[in-house]
């Protein structure tokens, strides 16, 4: 619980830019948190790419039809969900996108460059990974003390 509230500490000032409203920051963060240890993903990494993805936007829609905070492809209500998921919810949304990001890191044995590359589509290419490890390395760092989310594959 102690670890979780310094986290939350320490990356709102960050999201603050993103997200003006601090009751929706605040709810944001609890639940990246929770979605991140479900999928034994850093929670900082989720932050990173919904950073990249929509600018923390839960409306966003790209021109090749990925929706929401995480930019989650509708085929993959098919694959994972339920015909009434509604990927324009911004918590089914982050559920949808840490359960992928998850999956592919296992396709990948722990290699974060090539599990984002499958997140975006763009498997041997270099772009969107380095574009997120940006992020993630400039913007979402976890407090130092804090408990980190191990990835073991």
């Amino acid at each position: 619980m102690w670890a979780a509230r310094q986290w939350y500490n320490a990356m709102e000032a960050p999201l603050s830019r993103f997200v003006k409203d601090a009751a929706l920051r605040e709810e944001l963060l609890q639940r990246v948190y929770l979605e991140a240890r479900l999928a034994n993903l850093p929670p900082e990494l989720v932050l990173a790419v919904i950073q990249v993805e929509s600018a923390f936007r839960a409306d966003a829609i790209s021109s090749a039809g990925a929706v929401g905070l995480m930019q989650i492809m509708p085929f993959w209500i098919r694959e994972l969900g339920l015909p009434a998921d509604d990927l324009k919810d911004p918590w089914r949304n982050l559920r949808y996108g840490c359960t992928i990001l998850a999956h592919y890191l296992a396709v990948e044995r722990g290699d974060f460059t090539r599990a984002l590359a499958r997140y975006n589509g763009s498997l041997g290419r270099t772009w969107y990974p380095e574009r997120v490890m940006r992020a993630w390395q400039r913007h979402w760092r976890a407090p130092s003390g804090s408990e980190r989310v191990t990835v073991q594959r």
